[in-house]
């Protein structure tokens, strides 16, 4: 949520900014709304004035013998009046608060506007795999060596799914708990949230009023709830409506859980298999930290979500993005890119993002600091990792001429010593 106050003082540069978001804003009609409504407090305000000044002359007038009968009237009449105001700020408040909650946070300065043409490779880790033979992608790959069932997962629940089947399984497992490991080494709090959400998680998240038709919703169920689209909506209402002393920041938490998307992308070739799904497995990274620790948060949090591509052994890059390209509730973005040889492409893994106080605001989660200073916190996420893109990685960046995959030697301990996956059809 942007903080009516900017948006008092600095429209045009509200407007400017969110027009690197590609996004028009026109704020004539909210200003003139907050207008009517401060001038209306203002009056409430001097009303109830009024009306306490003329209950406490009641008992003078009664003990000098006076009719009170016309100051009862007066003060009824007044209280009438408010309640008519009360009703009317009441609609203000509610059209004040729809149209600022649909507005996207506003970009860092130093992001360039404009979507994904314009976004940035700042980094490029590893060598570009080469190989002397005829590649296979991921897919062939994976019925080759008896990890996924493409077509039971068509049968038993559609397009854009999948199952992982005996050492396909474990390899995802492995991943996941590598990932895990690694967190917990790091000295993150290992969460397992619900994955059925009530709206005001969705609204908190920043997904909500205007991407409410892009999640799972499920029917039958009061209140309703949706299927989270990442745990990141459930880890940063963990503290909502609640004030943490700075203290207990940074809160430093990553939860596992599947994620579920309304839209599971195209048929294009670069799609295929599992690269995007209606489910998919994550262990997300949220941070909480003071305002003025988020932008190291930021670089932490890039730096872990990248160390796990690099400790995988996998050729990846890190693009900044455009202010258009990141989400709607970030103010910045970067992508953490993994190469997927069969297409000569890469393909994001992780999006590490700065919310800045946008989320916080929308709900309620404050700091106080030990000199007593009073504000809103940061929050912080990054994928730390979604495994539908890095399975599909490892299996063609690590493919051998015999039609084998390699297990990446971090991964071995979890795969029960297993080095090879070979072919069983």
């Amino acid at each position: 949520m942007i903080d009516i106050n900017l948006i008092r003082e600095k429209p045009e540069y509200v407007k400017e900014a969110l027009k690197k978001k590609l996004w028009d804003a026109d704020f004539t009609e909210l200003l003139s709304w907050d207008k009517e409504k401060r001038e209306l407090i203002q009056i409430v305000e001097a009303n109830k004035a009024e009306m306490n000044k003329l209950s406490a002359s009641v008992p003078a007038a009664k003990k000098a013998g006076e009719d009170v009968t016309l100051i009862f009237k007066k003060v009824k009449e007044i209280a009438a009046k408010n309640a008519e105001f009360d009703e009317k700020l009441k609609e203000l408040d509610s059209k004040i608060h729809d149209f600022i909650a649909c507005l996207p946070n506003i970009p860092d300065d130093d992001l360039v506007g404009g979507g994904k043409e314009n976004n940035k490779v700042i980094e490029v880790h590893g060598k570009k795999p080469e190989f002397s033979f005829k590649i296979k992608d991921h897919v062939e790959l994976a019925e080759s060596l008896g990890l996924v069932d493409y077509q039971r997962g068509a049968k038993i629940a559609g397009r854009g799914a999948w199952i992982y089947t005996n050492l396909g399984a474990r390899l995802e497992w492995a991943i996941l708990n590598f990932f895990i490991s690694e967190h917990l080494k790091d000295g993150y709090e290992f969460i397992l949230p619900p994955h059925l959400l009530n709206e005001e998680s969705g609204f908190v998240a920043g997904q909500f009023p205007k991407f409410r038709e892009d999640v799972f919703w499920l029917s039958g169920l009061e209140p309703q709830r949706f299927l989270l689209p990442t745990a990141e909506t459930a880890l940063v209402n963990l503290h909502r409506n609640e004030i943490l002393s700075e203290e207990e920041l940074p809160k430093k938490y990553f939860a596992y859980t599947p994620c579920y998307r309304r839209e599971a992308g195209s048929y294009r070739t670069e799609e295929r298999g599992m690269i995007r799904g209606y489910q998919f497995n994550k262990v997300e990274m949220v941070q909480y930290t003071m305002p003025e620790d988020s932008d190291k948060a930021f670089e932490e949090l890039v730096f872990k979500a990248a160390n796990l591509v690099e400790k995988l052994g996998l050729h990846f890059q890190i693009s900044k993005l455009a202010a258009g390209d990141i989400s709607h509730s970030m103010a910045r973005t970067y992508d953490i890119e993994v190469y997927i040889p069969s297409i000569g492409i890469y393909k994001e893994v992780s999006s590490a993002s700065n919310a800045r106080d946008y989320q916080a605001r929308r709900g309620m989660v404050r700091f106080k600091s030990k000199d007593g200073r009073k504000g809103y916190v940061h929050t912080l996420n990054a994928s730390g990792l979604a495994t539908s893109r890095i399975f599909p990685a490892i299996l063609e960046q690590y493919q051998q001429e015999d039609g084998s995959v390699l297990v990446p030697e971090v991964l071995q301990p979890f795969m029960g010593g297993i080095k090879v996956l070979k072919p069983v059809k």
